[in-house]
Formats: C-alpha cells, sequence, structure tokens
C-alpha cells in the first residue's frame, strides 16, 4: 500500500487509539462500519472491458456482516433509517468504507473506484457536499482522481438537481457517472449532463440499430458504458458489433456471485476492536 497516512489510520483504529465510533477492524482483520446496530463490510465487483477482458476498475457494494443480512442491498439500509441526515451519514460511512478497503488492497493500483450515490442524498443535500468526502480522501492521502460518484436516475423535472450535485462534485475532484434505466435513456442524460460514464440497467428490447446509434454518441464525448454481466448475456453479440462500429467503451460488471473481497489486515488478535 502507498498511502502513508491511510497506513497510519488504520495502525490507530487496530490499536484502538482512533476516535472513529463507526469503524472498526473486525475478528477477521476486515476494515468494518457500524451503524443502525449493524455490521457493515465491502465488497468489490470487477469491472472488465468488452472484447479484451481486462479489469478497467471495481464497483465497490457495502454487504451485511452479520449472516441473517447476507446479501442485503444499501437501499434496505436507508428505508430503515428516521432521517434525511441520518440517510446521509449512512451514505457517506459506506463511501469511506469501500475507499479505505479498496486503496489498501495491494492490486488497488490505478484502477477506478465507483462509488453509488444513493437517491436520497440528491435532495437530503443542499451544501457542499462533495467538500465532505473530499477532505476524508485527502485527510488519508487517497487519489480522488480515481474515484467516480454514481448518481441515480432521476426523471426530467430532477434534471436540475442531478446537474446541480454532479456539478459540486466535479468541483472537488471527482469523476461521475450516472444511472440509466435503459438503451433509450441514454442520449437524454448525455444531452444535458457532463459525465464520464453511464450505466444502464437493462438491454432487454434494444436493438443492434439502437445499440450503435446510443454508443456513437457516448465515443463521442469519451463517455464509458457499464453493463451488468448478467444483463447482456443474450445481447452479447449485438453489443459487440455495436461496440466495434462505434469504438465505444464497454465495461462489463462481474456478476453478483464473483465479488472481490478486500485482503484483511494482519494485525494482532488483541489488537482487533471487540
Amino acid at each position: 500500500m502507498s498511502h502513508p497516512a491511510l497506513q497510519e489510520y488504520l495502525d490507530r483504529l487496530a490499536s484502538g487509539a482512533s476516535p472513529s465510533s463507526s469503524l472498526s477492524i473486525g475478528a477477521d482483520g476486515e476494515v468494518e462500519g457500524r451503524i443502525f446496530n449493524t455490521r457493515l463490510g465491502s465488497e468489490f465487483y470487477p469491472l472488465r472491458e468488452l472484447g479484451t477482458g481486462e479489469v478497467a476498475g471495481y464497483a465497490g457494494r457495502v454487504r451485511a456482516i452479520a449472516e441473517e443480512d447476507q446479501g442485503l442491498p444499501l437501499w434496505k439500509f436507508l428505508d430503515g433509517a428516521a432521517s434525511d441526515n441520518e440517510s446521509v451519514e449512512l451514505d457517506r460511512l459506506c463511501r469511506m468504507l469501500h475507499a479505505i478497503n479498496f486503496f489498501r488492497r495491494a492490486d488497488a493500483g490505478q484502477h477506478t473506484l465507483y462509488l453509488n450515490v444513493h437517491d436520497r442524498l440528491l435532495s437530503a443535500v443542499s451544501s457542499n457536499h462533495g467538500m465532505a468526502f473530499r477532505r476524508i480522501l485527502d485527510g488519508l492521502d487517497l487519489p480522488v482522481d480515481q474515484v467516480v460518484l454514481q448518481l441515480p436516475a432521476v426523471n426530467a423535472r430532477q434534471n436540475w438537481m442531478l446537474n446541480y450535485v454532479a456539478d459540486n462534485y466535479r468541483r472537488n475532484g471527482f469523476r461521475i457517472a450516472v444511472k440509466v434505466g435503459s438503451v433509450a435513456q441514454l442520449s437524454s442524460v448525455l444531452g444535458h449532463a457532463s459525465v464520464d460514464a453511464i450505466r444502464i440497467s437493462t438491454l432487454h428490447d434494444a436493438s443492434t440499430a439502437d445499440l450503435t446509434q446510443a454508443f456513437a454518441q457516448a465515443a463521442a464525448l469519451n463517455v464509458n458504458i457499464v453493463v451488468k454481466q448478467a444483463a447482456v448475456d443474450s445481447t452479447a453479440a449485438s453489443l459487440l458489433h455495436a461496440a466495434e462500429r462505434t469504438g465505444a467503451r464497454i465495461l462489463l460488471q462481474a456478476s453478483a456471485h464473483r465479488p472481490a473481497r478486500p485482503a484483511p489486515l494482519h494485525v494482532p488478535a488483541a489488537q482487533r476492536a471487540a
């Protein structure tokens, strides 16, 4: 790990010298988050380039540590929040947890880390929200330019809100991705927002012509396309054809049963948090 400030923080966390009440070293040496009496961990899903299979980045996702909560998605935790402020707190905690667990990995290198921003955060935050996360990364000597913040899909009436939040994050050095439900929605987002990547939830009913038109627009703006591996199994040929014709960069996210867990820290058992 080439981030001295992060290593110093982890050493303090392991020894109990850190004042953090929301992060700790778990029994297996992994950094965990704690909120709502729930222990949270990180998983990282590789994003591989279509055609070459090379890993271009990782998508960070939260997981519940308790056995009975395994696989519980982030929105389940957020739905239990009593207020928007608690939603913001949880969302930031998850991103901080993922950043710590990711950049302490020996293989993090120059890989990009994609982190979700929950949709409740868009309406809950009206201040300089990008600065808060930027300060955390700067304090740990972590590279802001390797982080892509993935914003939720919005309807047309919420475009101003999406642009406001995206601009704030950009001014704080982050790259931006936006989710869309289908290929048909990609053109609309590219028409009103400056983004680095678009994540498409489904390719269902998208023809080769649809893909070619959308990918050509993305390629012209140097915007990456992110699609889950499971969503392309029935359209792989059309996807590859459209990508080759347009030169678009397509990143396939590994299926949910193949995440990469962070390597545990090797700390003496006596120093691990209870």
